[in-house]
């Protein structure tokens, strides 16, 4: 049965879509067999692992709304053991059409059902607000890692995600678990990055990766050409973060880690 991580954080820009895509690629290079549900309407994850969401017909949308099978929707990508279910810009209504129905918060977890047995990760890459497509994506997993960028605004919203967590964990997933923060974006010539990583701590004590990643313009630029940062220069310092992150995960047990209060 599939671990399935919910990537997550509600502030835009830190790194969520570039960790599912390259956590992903290294974890099939590791030998699993990787599924990336790409939750953003932006579909950048689905664009940036190299596959043209406008000349789709169907993709996550229409799963959730049990109008095809998530299994025929899914795509292999040019990575071996890297398959995603693709977003479409049909996502962004999404959230209103949601509100009027029953266990709208399950949709997502009811649709994957069939597929859990098929895959060894299943990485949820959300997109950067808290409404209900999120709460899908966070009801959906097993576990959730927050990607939080090394900036000065990066603990912003971080309370009001962890309180979301929290009510997700009392009222309706009582067994998710936080797997843990992963520091992106970290520039080690600046006193700002220490400071954040030294925050970081008082949410996440027992709790921040040993994996962190650097700002890194290779990271930045493999999706415009639609591959991994693996195929598009595995020798670079993000290349070498994410390849760490993944081991990291691998031997980190999914084991019930109690969520910060905050």
């Amino acid at each position: 049965m599939a671990r399935i991580i919910s990537i997550v954080n509600q502030k835009g820009g830190v790194g969520k879509t570039t960790t599912a895509i390259n956590l992903g690629a290294y974890l099939a290079d590791q030998g699993k067999f990787v599924l990336i549900v790409d939750l953003d309407p932006q579909a950048n994850a689905t664009s940036g692992i190299g596959i043209d969401h406008r000349g789709l017909d169907k993709g996550v949308y229409e799963a959730i709304l049990g109008e095809v099978k998530i299994k025929d929707i899914v795509q292999p990508t040019a990575h071996v053991g890297l398959h995603v279910a693709p977003a479409t810009t049909a996502l962004a209504g999404l959230n209103v059409e949601l509100v009027g129905m029953e266990e709208r918060e399950f949709k997502l977890r009811d649709a994957m059902l069939e597929i859990r047995n098929d895959y060894d990760f299943i990485l949820i890459d959300c997109p950067p607000t808290l409404g209900l497509i999120t709460l899908n994506g966070i009801v959906a997993g097993d576990e959730i890692l927050i990607p939080v960028q090394a900036e000065y605004y990066a603990l912003e919203g971080l309370g009001q995600l962890l309180e979301t967590v929290q009510l997700v964990k009392q009222n309706i997933r009582p067994d998710i678990v936080v797997l843990g923060a992963v520091i992106t974006m970290y520039d080690p010539r600046t006193k700002l990055s220490d400071d954040v990583l030294h925050e970081l701590y008082k949410y996440f004590p027992n709790n921040i990766f040993r994996s962190v990643i650097p700002r890194n313009v290779r990271l930045a630029e493999a999706p415009s050409f639609g591959r991994t940062i693996v195929h598009f220069d595995s020798g670079s310092k993000g290349a070498k973060a994410y390849e760490r992150l993944a081991q990291e995960i691998i031997e980190r047990e999914a084991i019930g880690i109690e969520i910060p209060v905050v």
